[in-house]
């Protein structure tokens, strides 16, 4: 018997979390997030895991095991679905966000199974889970004890240790002490907050503070939050009323994600308080709270789209107050929240936000101690951190070394690498190979290095398309036409352009008979070269060749 772990992805970018439990031929998937796109993936909408090792073995694959509802634990759910067919287990949360997800990108016949946390166990293939709640930004988040044919082995990919969040359900240390009452193989877990010291902060404070600074609104006041953070939707919700104002949900992932959790009992609320943005027309602006989604700055966001005057009902005024209870965690979100931000300030918003340090917001993931505990109350034989980039993973190492003197026993591990586990022992197998899947509208993953290289250039140095017409006898039929894009300015433009078709003429003349691929060749060396001289810029040289 064996057991293989392996990380496909979900440790170096801290998003695109996917883990496989592989032993006895059957293969289980927990959680199947996206990422995000970086400053040089232009156009792209996603990035997602790579699937080929699972779709490869699709025939060993029995199930997806989903531990919460944030996007980079659930949002590539959908493309992993279009390639092979599973149930999926959630909690009852979660499983109404899937179904939702599930809806709108059109992906049917999806068995989900919904398991209770504080009293379920379940069998997948060769594995028993066992769930335990666990504290994070998001409700119904779960860590699950794992029965493997090699041991017990505790999968907790994010969690602190408050026992008292906002809506009561916090981390169960005493299940979790109850199910390491054995020896546990393996911890894999969160390793985001293993660089600050101390704990996390419980969250009950923050609406005292929101409120604080919410009374001050003179006019509209708008929140946001990141739109599955039910528990701080919760505390906006109680200031609107506390403040009297009328309560309504903008962009279309907050109010879906909302309704799901009202209907579970997650928020609560007077159904009077919450109205339509259409209905808040009839109340005066310092009557209404407006809870926007797109706290990232989300290109396309409700909070993007208000920030830009582009939004279809919603314009902000001078005088109106945005509170952000939102950080800039994910990887290249702060220069797409900062532009928000400034365009909001500009239009004469007050805008309370990260850089100000109004204690409005505090992070669902553990700190040093937080992750300590963890250690302490599961005690297991190997750690595998994950949920974090290398810096995040390497400090982890640390803290196992600080609490046992060994570090000896901690696999760091990159996309697509794994662990053997036989006979109580661990070995690091060889790397199964990754790729980056990006999303760009209704295609996946036919974007590559090129085209976004290509559109790089694009964006930063414009183009030139160059016409070039050849006789039969191969010669020219008249001069290169040549019309730029994005490149000079106009008054630059078109003697410099006049310049470049007589020489390049030249150019391709001077060999006497004019060969179709030597012209295409010669107009785009020749051109790289004379505009960057020029210029000093290196637009795309795009030749078109034409036989008359």
């Amino acid at each position: 018997m064996s057991l293989k772990f392996i990380a496909l992805s979900g440790t170096v970018s801290v998003t695109e979390n996917l883990y496989v439990y592989e032993s006895e031929g059957k293969m289980v998937v927990v959680d199947c997030g996206v990422g995000f796109p970086d400053l040089e993936m232009p156009g792209v909408d996603l990035v997602i895991p790579d699937f080929s090792y699972i779709v490869k073995n699709k025939e060993k694959l029995v199930g997806v095991v989903v531990s919460q509802g944030h996007e980079d634990h659930i949002g590539a759910l959908p493309f992993l679905l279009r390639s092979v067919s599973v149930p999926v287990w959630a909690a009852p949360l979660v499983a109404e966000f899937l179904k939702d997800k599930f809806n709108e990108y059109g992906v049917e016949g999806v068995k989900i199974n919904t398991f209770d946390p504080d009293s379920s166990q379940f069998e997948v293939g060769a594995f028993v889970f066992h769930p335990f709640r666990i504290t994070h930004s998001v409700p119904d988040s779960c860590g699950f004890a794992i029965d493997t044919p090699e041991g017990r082995f505790f999968h907790v990919p994010e969690h602190k240790m408050d026992e008292n969040p906002v809506g009561g359900r916090g981390i169960d240390a005493a299940k979790i002490k109850q199910l390491a009452d054995r020896e546990v193989l393996c911890l894999a877990s969160d390793c985001l907050g293993a660089n600050k010291p101390g704990y996390t902060k419980g969250e009950l404070y923050l609406e005292d503070n929101i409120y604080n600074v919410a009374k001050e609104a003179k006019e509209a006041l708008l929140m946001t939050a990141i739109s599955s953070n039910i528990g701080r939707f919760q505390q906006m919700v109680n200031v609107s009323s506390r403040l009297g104002r009328k309560v309504v949900f903008v962009g279309r992932s907050i109010q879906k994600k909302v309704e799901s959790a009202h209907l579970l009992g997650y928020i609560q609320y007077d159904k009077n308080l919450v109205i339509s943005i259409d209905e808040s027309y009839d109340y005066q602006r310092n009557k209404i709270t407006y809870i926007v989604s797109g706290c990232y700055g989300q290109v396309g966001s409700s909070l993007y789209r208000i920030a830009e005057g582009k939004h279809e009902k919603l314009e902000v005024a001078q005088g109106d107050m945005l509170i952000f209870s939102a950080d800039p965690a994910p990887p290249y979100s702060k220069e797409s929240e900062d532009y928000v931000i400034d365009k909001l300030i500009d239009k004469g918003v007050d805008v309370h936000y990260y850089d100000l340090n109004e204690d409005l917001y505090v992070s669902g993931h553990g700190s040093q101690e937080d992750i300590v505990a963890m250690f302490n109350l599961v005690k297991p034989k190997y750690f595998i951190p994950i949920g974090g980039s290398i810096r995040f993973m390497h400090a982890y190492k640390k803290l196992v070394a600080r609490t046992s003197g060994d570090d000896s026993k901690v696999f760091i591990l990159k996309p697509g690498d794994n662990v053997n586990f036989q006979n109580g022992s661990a070995r690091q197998g060889d790397r199964i190979g990754t790729k980056e899947v990006l999303v760009h509208g209704l295609g996946i993953g036919d974007i590559g290095k090129v085209v976004l290289g290509d559109r790089t250039i694009l964006g930063s140095e414009g183009f030139a398309a160059v016409l070039i017409k050849i006789g039969s006898d191969h010669k020219l039929k008249g001069e290169p036409e040549i019309i730029s894009r994005g490149f000079v300015f106009e008054k630059i433009e078109q003697p410099l352009l006049e310049n470049a078709k007589r020489r390049l003429s030249r150019q391709i003349e001077k060999n006497g008979k004019v060969d179709k691929k030597v012209a295409q060749k010669v107009a785009k060396d020749y051109l790289e070269k004379f505009f960057f001289q020029k210029t000093g810029r290196r637009p795309m040289i795009l030749p078109l060749i034409v036989e008359v």
